[in-house]
This record gives C-alpha cells, sequence and structure tokens, in this order.
C-alpha cells in the first residue's frame, strides 16, 4: 500500500500473507509490522513519489504464467554460464567478484576464448598497445559470435595505448628473457624487422635528460638496465636485472633510488588512441579503459565525445597509474564510470609498500563514490610461465576480495601465459572462497556510505537501496531483484555488498554489458513494460518454468517506475516475495 500525494510521501510496510518459509520478525527497521494488517508511519516530503514495501507470496497458476509469458514478448536472456552455476550451487553460491581476461595470442583462437567463458570471464580486455587492427577486429568478432550462438554475455573492453614512452620492438614477437650483463641499444629510430639486443622506443625524446649511470626500469621493476652510455638520442644499457621483457613493455628512468621526473607535454589520448576509439565505437564495444589519466577533464571530454560519436552507452573506466592521479584521486573518480588500478604502473611512481594501502583507499573511494573498481596488474604473475601460483599471489587476490573489489583482472597470465585458463579457475576458486568466508564474518557492515543523492528522487532511490540491502540480509532471503533501464539501482544495491546475489532486469542491452562489472551483480535482458507488477510477475514466473527457483524461496523486489504519461508518479517499492 502506498499514500501518496504532489506534496507528500508516508512509507507504508504492508503484510499482504505471511508464509513459514518466510520468517518476519515483528519489527522492521523499527517500525511495527502486524499479520493482516497496515502499519504507516514516515515523515512528510515535498514531492510526487510513492514508496512501498510488502511482503508477498507468489503462485503460479497454469493459465496465468502462460498469458504472463506471452505478455513479456522476448524470453528471459540470462548468461548460459550463471545459469548452469545458479543450478550447481544455488543462490548464494553464485560468485560476486567479477573476472576481467586479457586476450592476447595466447587465448585468440574460438575454442580458448570459449574456454575462458566458460571460466568465468566476464568481461574480456583488448589492449590496444598490442597486435594489429584486424587482429583485434576478429577478436571482437568471435566474443560476439560466441554471444550470440551460444548465449553467453561476455562484455567488451577496450585498453587505450596513452601518450606514454613504451617500446615499440625488442626483437619477440612475445616475451622474451634478458639475461644479466647483456647490452642492448635503446633507439626512437624506425626500423623494419627485429635487431638483436636493440630495442625500439616510440617517442623521440625518450632519452632526454637521462644521464650515464642511471637505471632503466621495465614494467615497474621486471628487469632493470644500468645506463652505460649516450649515443645522440640513443642509449646502450647494461642488464643488472634479469627479468622478462614484454612486448609493449613501458620504462621508466630511475637516479639515486629516485623516478627522474620529467614532463613530456604528451596529451592523455594520443592521435593513435582516438582511432582506436574510433574503432572501437565502430566495433560496439562495452567499455574504454583509459591510460594515464591525469585529471578529470580528459575523462569528461572523452565522455562527451563519445555522447555524440556512439550510438550505444560506452562506460568510461580511469586506469590510476601516476602520482598526478592520486593527487586527483576523487574527481577524477566522480568523472569516470569506473576505474582501474594499474598497480605495476603505479608502483613505479610510488614505493612498493604503499601500494596495498593505495589499492584500499582507491577502493573504498570507488564504493563510496558508487563506482566499479578493477584491481590490475600481476595477480598471479608466476602463472605466466608455471602452471600454480604463489601463495602470496593467492594471498594478494585474497585481499582485493576481502575489500570488495568489484573486479580482478588478469594481463599478461591470459594474454601471452602458458596457463591462462588455469589462472582465471584459481581467481573463481578464490573468490568464491573468500566471499563465504567474508558472509560468515558479516563484514558488510564496516564501511559507512557517504550520501550520494542530491535531488529528492535520487536520494529516496539511494535510501530504497541501502534499506533493501539491510532488510535482505536480515531476513535471509535468497536473492535480489531489481528492474533498471540504466542500472542506477542495481549499482547502488552493489555498492551495499548484500549477502545474496542481484538478479537485475533490463530491456536496454548496454545496461545488460556494464552490469557486468557491478559486484554481485547477474544481469538479464528481458522486455519491459510500464507495469512494473505485471514485469515482476512475469519475470518469476520465467525464471521458475527455467527451474532456478523453486517454491519456498524468497526474494526481495526493488522496482524503480519513472514518471510516464500513463503513471505520471514515480514509484519506487520493495516487496519480500514468496516462491510457493
Amino acid at each position: 500500500m502506498a499514500v501518496s500525494s504532489s506534496h507528500s510521501i508516508r512509507t507504508c510496510f504492508q503484510i499482504k500473507a505471511k508464509s513459514p518459509a518466510l520468517n518476519l520478525e515483528k519489527r522492521v527497521f523499527g517500525f511495527p509490522v502486524l499479520q493482516h494488517r497496515v502499519a504507516c508511519v514516515g515523515k512528510k516530503l515535498k514531492a510526487k513519489v510513492g514508496t512501498k514495501v510488502e511482503a508477498v507470496q507468489v503462485g503460479l497458476e497454469g493459465s496465468e504464467t502462460l498469458t504472463d509469458l506471452k505478455g513479456l514478448g522476448r524470453a528471459l536472456e540470462l548468461d548460459v554460464v550463471s545459469e548452469r552455476e545458479l543450478r550447481e550451487k544455488g543462490f548464494l553460491g553464485l560468485r560476486k567478484t567479477k573476472l576481467v581476461c586479457t586476450i592476447g595470442p595466447a587465448c585468440d583462437s574460438l575454442e580458448d576464448l570459449e574456454k575462458l567463458v566458460l571460466g568465468g570471464m566476464n568481461v574480456a580486455r583488448l589492449n590496444m598497445c598490442h597486435n594489429t587492427r584486424e587482429w583485434h577486429r576478429d577478436v571482437i568478432r568471435k566474443i560476439k559470435k560466441l554471444n550470440e550462438e551460444k548465449g553467453y554475455s561476455v562484455s567488451i573492453m577496450i585498453d587505450t595505448e596513452g601518450s606514454q614512452i613504451h617500446v615499440v620492438d625488442h626483437g619477440e614477437p612475445t616475451s622474451l628473457k634478458v639475461q644479466e650483463d647483456s647490452i642492448w641499444l635503446f633507439t626512437p629510430e624506425k626500423f623494419e624487422g627485429s635487431v638483436p639486443f636493440t630495442v625500439q622506443a616510440n617517442y623521440e625524446g625518450f632519452s632526454e635528460g637521462i644521464k650515464v649511470g642511471d637505471e632503466l626500469v621495465i614494467d615497474g621493476g621486471m628487469a632493470r638496465f644500468e645506463v652505460i652510455e649516450r649515443l645522440g638520442s640513443d642509449l646502450r644499457c647494461k642488464c643488472i636485472d634479469s627479468g622478462l621483457f614484454l612486448p609493449c613493455a613501458k620504462f621508466s628512468f630511475w637516479r639515486d633510488g629516485k623516478l627522474v621526473e620529467r614532463n613530456y607535454e604528451l596529451p592523455t589520448l594520443s592521435t593513435k588512441d582516438w582511432s582506436d576509439i574510433e574503432f572501437g565505437i565502430s566495433e560496439g564495444i562495452d567499455f574504454i579503459a583509459m591510460s594515464f589519466v591525469n585529471d578529470a577533464e580528459s575523462v569528461r571530454h572523452l565522455k562527451d565525445y563519445l555522447t555524440i560519436k556512439s550510438l550505444k552507452s560506452v562506460r568510461v573506466l580511469a586506469k590510476i597509474e601516476s602520482l598526478e592521479a592520486l593527487q586527483k584521486l576523487e574527481e577524477i573518480i566522480e568523472a569516470s564510470d569506473g576505474v582501474m588500478i594499474a598497480r605495476v604502473d603505479l608502483g613505479v611512481e610510488i614505493p612498493l609498500e604503499q601500494i596495498p594501502t593505495v589499492q584500499e583507499e582507491i577502493t573504498q573511494v570507488c564504493r563510496q563514490l558508487n563506482k566499479p573498481v578493477i584491481v590490475a596488474s600481476q595477480l598471479l604473475e608466476s602463472m605466466i610461465e608455471y602452471p600454480t601460483p604463489t601463495r602470496a599471489e593467492v594471498a594478494d587476490v585474497s585481499e582485493a576480495v576481502r575489500q570488495y573489489a568489484d573486479a580482478l583482472m588478469l594481463a599478461g597470465e591470459s594474454a601471452i601465459g602458458l596457463y591462462g585458463q588455469k589462472a582465471l579457475s584459481v581467481l573463481q576458486m578464490t573468490s568464491s572462497r573468500m566471499e563465504a568466508w567474508s558472509r560468515v564474518e558479516n563484514r558488510q557492515d564496516l564501511l559507512q556510505l557517504r550520501q550520494l543523492g542530491v535531488s529528492l528522487p535520487d536520494r529516496i532511490a539511494e535510501q530504497i537501496c541501502n534499506s533493501a540491502v539491510g532488510m535482505a540480509n536480515n531476513l535471509a532471503v535468497d536473492a535480489i531483484f531489481v528492474y533498471t533501464k540504466h542500472g542506477h539501482m542495481a549499482s547502488l544495491l552493489s555498492r551495499n555488498r548484500p549477502n545474496p546475489p542481484i538478479f537485475a532486469f533490463t530491456n536496454d542491452e548496454s545496461t545488460r554489458m556494464a552490469l557486468n562489472l557491478q559486484w554481485g551483480v547477474t544481469p538479464l535482458l528481458v522486455d519491459l513494460t510500464d507495469d512494473m507488477e505485471s514485469n515482476i510477475s512475469s519475470t518469476i514466473n520465467l525464471i521458475k518454468s527455467k527451474g532456478l527457483v523453486k517454491d519456498g524461496d524468497t526474494v526481495l523486489v526493488v522496482s524503480d517506475v519513472t514518471p510516464t504519461r500513463s503513471t505520471p508518479m514515480a514509484f519506487q517499492s520493495i516487496q519480500v516475495k514468496t516462491i510457493a
């Protein structure tokens, strides 16, 4: 029951039917709840909004079911991997931490891509630093083919190269072992093919201000060289720490234990980056990870560009990998649609011992601002060459899950590693185990979330989602269902990190793909009407018809109906439904 007018709102809690399977307390959020009666309390707010909280019992009658299924139009599109996991493990067994895999030559065949999908990959990342345009197009179309033909729902992300100094060529198509005391020439001169012990840099002025005795560090410490001679723009260097040299590796210079800071005055997005972005738009990608973001304005500029150029919604993720980004962290996160913590490059610019605390701080700020965060770089680095991870790596992954990061990302482990599928299974198993532990520890209330909403409708939506999660945890419901056009309420629910999984029903394909990065959210594509009660009834019937819910299961339903001509009042509700 909802009491509303153009000038006031009252929140009402109504119990229409009580089922033995649903053990409701006599007070919910401090308000009395009586069987077969209504208790209404609340303060008046100036808005044309209705809010409802109720518990009802849902049954499936044959004729009603048939009518609802026909009325819904398109069948429910649930990712088949999530459906399989739900059948095998039940609601609480669903993994909530999302997994991102970088695609490279080790996993670019249709067969290998499908193995990654079946292993739990939610987002496929393509690093535009590597490979040709034709290769990227081929991979994107393979993933889309798998989605369309096999019923998967894998989002696609491209990662811009950024205006940063890196290796163009080092003599090998994949990784290269660098031996101690070997002598190498680093040069900006372009050459065709490969020249032994010669590294081509992508920027002509890469050696400006560098002195003999400085250290050249590859990818934050994968290998180290000492500058032994300057030859014009070239540098002759001796390897002092042997290691792995990856294609397009980034490098930095150090002097007396400190980073050599130089202002190259390079734009955040290079000419090549804009070309890659145009390519991504034409291929229908879902995310753009923007490298070396140092301010919020560059993020806003790209988002404005995408609004004009792209017919579908493309989300922009800011990669945090510089000291400048940390100094402007909150404004960058607010401007972006999410964040990637690129720990390798970040570890070049700040002391290594600060990385764990900085990671946790970024993760918490992202959660406060309701933006998904990906923890990336060297999660299981040893598995590029070895079939089992180090115990320290597993502990690192576990810590990211404990911090409630939305997603974990494999880079070289999947792109060029020998054991990419095993690495993905390690992430999957570790995430599931740590999530179960966190539920037992009941850690959800440790982070006090700030209020984000400014307008009254936004504040109401935020409070409803906060209350819904508390209610879902206290009542131990099996799942949370949310109906959303743009994914906002689904993200607000995810922000609270509930115990039950969140099933987000949307009729927008872009929203479905974007929600693949939200912690604990399983997005489903379905036709929705203006009649929210019909949507709820129909989707529950569809899910039951697939055998994914059973009698006695309880679900908490959150709906948000925006004003339309037929329903001029914005209306939000929380309902607890018992399947019968």
